[in-house]
């Protein structure tokens, strides 16, 4: 007789760390739990299907994963696509006055986000301290091109209250650079936040790498609220070179008028975008950073050909 197939409960995965998980049920327990087999790979926010641990056990059995959608990537050092965290519906992308921001990290996220079809504001922490003018233009540029801004502080007014608005009803994740205040954040929006890590430590005895790993935690007011690690750089998986413009609003808007359809806004004639750039409806530092990534895609279609995106002719390459 073959052995009955486990009766398996619905859950979502609060932490990963490698082949170990934290899955939350529907009730709201949490079951540290491990994946089963070697090809099955899951990330914060997952949706998962379950065993509970058997009489003696611990730990639980994830056996099937369940279609992601929005999902966060980021590029490995092999040229792969990673999955970060799933099921997203908003991206938050957290800057300061200090450290100084990095603004094509910020400019990264944003463009991830708009790819993958997630909602993107900036949260500008720290607010009490005053901003550079080189911020506060940056800023200024973001919000004209139609991202929201947040200014929010721990410490001092304007406080978190703006910001804990944006996050009811939603699945968003703190994406940014180390020492921006991302923790405190955390913990101001989700007091519960640290005790709920030390939790999921003790659970999947990873103690001292669980902040290495992102971790989901439940509102009071009714959203879900992911904390990634802080970043000194990040890559998204790229699209094929036309459709990187589409994670730059303005350069998308400005491209319709290019002569050519499939124009990648760098040598080519009658090209709208570097117009707009040099009459300065499209911002320079945007600009450079489209092509950034364009080049980075190139890098890696010559460094790993079989992963480049697929794509129809175009007259240019």
């Amino acid at each position: 007789m073959t052995a009955a197939a486990p009766e398996l409960d619905a859950g979502r995965v609060v932490a990963s760390h490698g082949r170990q998980l934290v899955v939350e049920t529907e009730s709201g327990e949490r079951v540290p739990c491990r994946l089963q087999g070697r090809k099955l790979s899951a990330v914060c926010g997952d949706a998962v299907r379950f065993g509970l641990p058997s009489q003696g056990e611990t730990c639980g059995t994830v056996h099937e994963i369940l279609p992601r959608h929005h999902v966060l990537e980021r590029v490995s050092t092999s040229g792969r696509a990673e999955a970060v965290v799933a099921n997203l519906t908003q991206l938050i992308a957290v800057v300061a006055p200090l450290p100084e921001p990095d603004w094509f990290v910020v400019d990264h996220y944003l463009a991830a986000a708009a790819w993958s079809g997630i909602a993107a504001l900036i949260a500008f922490n720290k607010a009490e301290l005053e901003a550079p003018a080189t911020a506060a233009a940056e800023l200024a540029a973001f919000l004209s091109i139609g991202y929201p801004i947040v200014n929010c502080s721990t410490r001092a007014a304007p406080g978190i209250g703006t910001l804990a608005a944006r996050l009811v009803g939603a699945t968003s994740v703190l994406v940014g650079q180390s020492g921006t205040g991302k923790s405190s954040l955390l913990n101001a929006l989700a007091p519960e936040a640290r005790a709920v890590t030390q939790e999921i430590s003790a659970a999947t005895e990873q103690g001292r790498h669980t902040t290495s790993h992102a971790v989901l935690h439940r509102l009071a007011s009714g959203g879900d609220l992911i904390d990634s690690p802080g970043v000194r750089g990040y890559a998204p998986p790229l699209p094929e070179a036309r459709a990187i413009a589409s994670g730059f609003a303005e350069i998308a808007a400005a491209a319709a008028g290019c002569r050519f359809s499939d124009c990648l806004h760098d040598a080519e004639p009658g090209c709208a975008v570097r117009e707009a750039v040099a009459a300065g409806r499209v911002g320079a530092r945007r600009y450079e950073s489209f092509r950034r990534l364009v080049g980075l895609m190139r890098e890696f279609a010559a460094r790993y050909p079989e992963r480049r995106p697929r794509r129809g002719p175009s007259r240019f390459t």
